[in-house]
C-alpha cells in the first residue's frame, strides 16, 4: 500500500506556482496568436468553406492528437471531416483521400517526415493544402497552400522540451477555423444537435412535447359541470396530478390540479355537490404541438408548475406533457 504524502507548505505553494506559471505561459502564447488571424487565415477558411467532400487532418505524434480533437470539432459544427494518420496514409489509407477533399496538416516544425514523404501524391491529387506550422520557412509551410503561423515564444515545460503551448495554439486555432466555417455556413444549434442525438444535448435540442405528451384516453378530462368527485376520479386514475375542464364545445375552460383540490378542501368544499368550474383555475397555461420539450420545461419553471396543456387552434386539449415525462426523457 503507498503510503499518502505530506506535503508542507513550502511544498504546496511550489507546485502551485508552476501550475500558475504553465497557464500563465500558455495564456500569453495564445493571445499572441490574435494577431495571427489575417488574409491567410480568411483564405484558409475560403478553401475549406469552399471544400466539396472532406477536410482530412493529419498530424503526427501531439500534433496528431490534437488533430483528431480538430477533425471532431469540423465533423460535429458543419464541416465533414476525419484525421488520418500519415504513417498510415504510405501504407494504405491516403486511398481514403479523394479529389474534392482538402488536406489540413499539423507540424509544429514544418518538418515532419511522415507527411513530407506524401506531399508528392497530395500535389499530384492537385487538392488544397492549408498547414499549421510553426516555422513559416520550413518545407512543410512553403509546399502549402495556405499556411498559418503558429508558432509559439516559449513552450510552457521549465525545460522547453514537452509539446505544451504549441499544442495548446495548434487547438485554438482548429477551433478559430471549425467556428469560423460554422458561423459563414449559418449553422444552427438543431443542425449541432443533429449530430449529437444520442446525448443530452441532442434531446435537449430537438425532442418535442408531440413525443413525450399523453394523448387520447389517457388526456384527463371533465366536463365543465362535473362534481368535484367526478373530477377527483380522473385525477387519479390518470394519475397526471390534474384534468382538464372542457365546455359544451370540448374547449378548454381550465384545468383542475392537486394544488385546486387541496384549497378546496382547505374551504370544506363538499364533493358530492360542488361543481368543478367553480373551483378550477381558469386561463391556465398552454402550449401548442411542436414546442421543444425543453421550452416546456422552461415555461414550468418560470411558473413553478408540473403540468401543460397542449391545444390545437381550437381551443380543443390535444395532449398534456408533465414534467416528469420531461425529465424521464433525460432534458434537464
Amino acid at each position: 500500500m503507498i503510503e499518502e504524502q505530506v506535503l508542507h507548505m513550502p511544498e504546496i505553494e511550489k507546485i502551485c506556482a508552476l501550475g500558475r506559471a504553465v497557464i500563465a505561459t500558455e495564456a500569453k502564447m495564445i493571445a499572441s496568436l490574435e494577431g495571427r488571424i489575417d488574409h491567410k487565415f480568411a483564405k484558409a477558411c475560403h478553401y475549406l468553406l469552399a471544400c466539396e467532400g472532406r477536410i482530412i487532418v493529419m498530424g503526427m505524434g501531439k500534433s496528431g492528437h490534437i488533430g483528431k480533437k480538430i477533425a471532431a470539432t469540423f465533423a460535429s459544427t458543419g464541416s465533414p471531416s476525419f484525421f488520418i494518420h500519415p504513417g498510415e496514409a504510405k501504407h494504405g489509407d491516403f486511398g481514403m483521400i479523394m479529389r474534392n477533399d482538402v488536406i489540413l496538416a499539423l507540424s509544429n516544425s514544418g518538418e515532419t517526415e511522415e507527411i513530407l514523404s506524401i506531399l508528392p501524391f497530395i500535389k499530384r491529387l492537385g487538392i488544397p493544402l492549408i498547414t499549421l506550422t510553426g516555422n513559416e520557412n520550413s518545407s512543410l509551410a512553403q509546399a502549402a497552400t495556405v499556411n498559418i503561423d503558429i508558432s509559439v515564444e516559449k513552450e510552457a515545460c521549465p525545460l522547453g522540451l514537452a509539446p505544451t503551448s504549441s499544442t495548446t495554439a495548434t487547438l485554438v486555432m482548429g477551433d478559430a477555423l471549425a467556428i469560423s466555417l460554422l458561423d459563414k455556413r449559418g449553422f444552427t444549434a438543431e443542425d449541432f444537435a443533429l449530430s449529437h442525438p444520442g446525448g443530452t444535448l441532442g434531446r435537449r435540442l430537438l425532442l418535442k412535447i408531440d413525443e413525450i405528451m399523453h394523448v387520447g384516453d389517457a388526456i384527463p378530462k371533465v366536463n365543465f359541470n362535473a362534481l368535484l368527485k367526478t373530477a377527483l376520479m380522473e385525477i387519479t386514475q390518470k394519475k397526471l396530478g390534474m384534468t382538464t375542464v372542457i365546455d359544451h364545445n370540448n374547449q378548454l375552460a381550465g384545468i383542475f390540479t392537486d394544488g385546486d383540490v387541496r384549497r378546496a378542501f382547505d374551504n370544506n368544499a363538499d364533493v358530492h355537490t360542488t361543481i368543478v368550474s367553480h373551483i378550477m383555475t381558469k386561463n391556465p397555461k398552454v402550449i401548442r404541438k411542436g414546442i421543444l420539450a425543453a421550452e416546456a420545461l422552461r415555461i414550468m419553471e418560470d411558473f413553478k408548475i408540473t403540468s401543460l396543456v397542449v391545444t390545437n387552434d381550437d381551443s380543443h386539449p390535444v395532449g398534456i406533457v408533465h414534467l416528469h415525462d420531461i425529465l424521464r426523457a433525460g432534458v434537464i
